[in-house]
């Protein structure tokens, strides 16, 4: 079997808790809602994110969540504490880039280009119920 072959052609349908391999930058760059959860299983789960220019994905903090967040397009700005008015930890962010979020840690990402960031992100354990589709923030806020 070849390459190609094996992963999908970027559709962004929940595909866990079943085994599944996936070209991620693809789906995250096809993603155009603010947040889809692209595979959730019982101990992670990923979610893809879009973010539009000049928007961020809002301060948060999750208390028994770990997550880790990469750059699969565009630019960011990444803000971290443990307090959510002492953000101390400020770091840009490319295409590549990551962020380890320790559960506890209020955190921020901003769009700092000219074009959406693309993200996808980690949970462990799952933070969004399966099949989770939030096409702007408001939506993920309600």
């Amino acid at each position: 079997m070849n390459h190609d072959s094996c992963f999908s052609n970027c559709d962004q349908t929940d595909h866990g808790p079943n085994p599944y391999a996936a070209n991620i930058p693809c789906a995250a760059r096809t993603n155009e809602n603010y947040r889809t959860a692209f595979w959730t299983g019982h101990h992670l789960q990923m979610t893809l994110m879009c973010i539009p220019v000049g928007d961020d994905i809002g301060l948060e903090m999750h208390p028994d969540t770990d997550q880790y967040i990469r750059v699969e397009a565009g630019k960011a700005i990444v803000k971290m504490g443990s307090n959510k008015c002492h953000l101390n930890i400020t770091c840009p962010l490319h295409v590549g880039d990551a962020v380890f979020v320790p559960c506890g840690t209020w955190h921020n990402i901003f769009n700092d280009g000219d074009c959406s960031l693309k993200l996808s992100s980690i949970y462990a354990p799952p933070h969004h119920p399966w099949g989770t589709v939030q096409p702007n923030k408001e939506d993920a806020d309600s």
